[in-house]
């Protein structure tokens, strides 16, 4: 205790001192921004909800970034059985097909399952997955308690594979697996993930669990608001029963039946879709996001984002 108490005494009596590292100008800062583009996702539906606003022919015009924003971390949550994994496996094997190198970082499944699952999914794309295996890397922190409870030895281990096999994609399913039983830790190693992409200039998707407890269609999951706060987008899986006449009108469905939901709740890089979408998963298992709630309702659907003629 007296050693506690000596240690807090030096740290109260040193003299503050600037961090000049830590300060940029403007222009210092633009020095070291990269462009921001879009990053095609292989999800039908989802890549023209991002645009950015830009002048064409002397008018601003919203224009599809036909992709998620390059170097953004975007979370994915939702309730067991939304279609979390298959979205990101979906992503994984699309990015892969392009000839990119994908980080996937295996927290609930074993490596082995988790490739057999890849497969498939790349079979119900039209995809050869012997064309493009070997440009997914898996990280099998499911098997190893060493990188799965120890947040330095998985970062040492994602930057040897980032370097080595020149990584640009990174996906983490789930990050809610690296602190279970520990949610008072949930921001702090959120936020390490998080500055660990930024630094390495990763495009990451990171699946988080939401318990089932929690609003469906909020952007909270196990580790709190917090979690979402940090990363720079959300989008929110969900699914509702259809079991009172006021559903099945509002949904247009038959009481008994499923409904899927997606929507971006937030994303700190680039203009987005605001409102709640009908998701599929079809018999493949594959990921659609489909018209908004309320249909086609001014062209919306059709006509919201301008087509990027380039």
């Amino acid at each position: 205790m007296a050693d506690e108490h000596r240690e807090e005494s030096q740290e109260e009596q040193r003299k503050p001192e600037p961090d000049l590292t830590a300060v940029f100008t403007g222009s210092q800062a633009l020095e070291k921004a990269p462009e921001i583009y879009g990053v095609p996702t292989g999800i039908e539906g989802l890549d023209d909800l991002f645009f950015i606003v830009k002048p064409v022919k002397k008018k601003l015009e919203k224009v599809s970034l036909k992709g998620i924003p390059a170097y953004s971390v975007m979370n994915l949550t939702g309730v067991s059985d939304t279609g979390k994994s298959l979205m990101a496996e979906q992503f994984t094997v699309f990015r892969a097909s392009q000839g990119d190198k994908v980080a996937f970082i295996t927290v609930e499944s074993p490596a082995n399952f988790v490739v057999a699952s890849l497969k498939l999914r790349a079979a119900a794309m039209g995809l050869n997955f012997d064309d493009f295996q070997d440009n997914i890397i898996l990280i099998d922190a499911a098997s190893s308690t060493r990188i799965r409870e120890n947040v330095p030895d998985l970062l040492a281990t994602l930057a040897y594979v980032i370097k080595t096999y020149k990584v640009k994609f990174t996906v983490i399913d789930s990050v809610t697996g690296l602190f279970e039983n520990k949610e008072m830790l949930a921001r702090a190693i959120v936020r390490r993930l998080f500055n660990f992409m930024k630094k390495w200039y990763q495009t990451a998707i990171f699946v988080s669990q939401k318990r089932s407890g929690h609003e469906e269609l909020t952007a909270e999951a196990a580790g709190g608001y917090a979690v979402g706060h940090i990363v720079d987008g959300t989008m929110v899986l969900a699914k509702e029963l259809i079991d009172s006449p006021y559903k099945a009108k509002m949904y247009k469905k038959e009481i008994g039946d499923i409904v899927r939901l997606f929507r971006i709740d937030g994303c700190r890089m680039s203009g987005h879709d605001t409102r709640t979408h009908f998701l599929e998963i079809t018999e493949t298992g594959l990921v659609k996001i489909k018209e908004p709630i309320g249909g086609t309702k001014n062209g919306y659907w059709n006509h919201r984002i301008t087509a990027n003629r380039n």
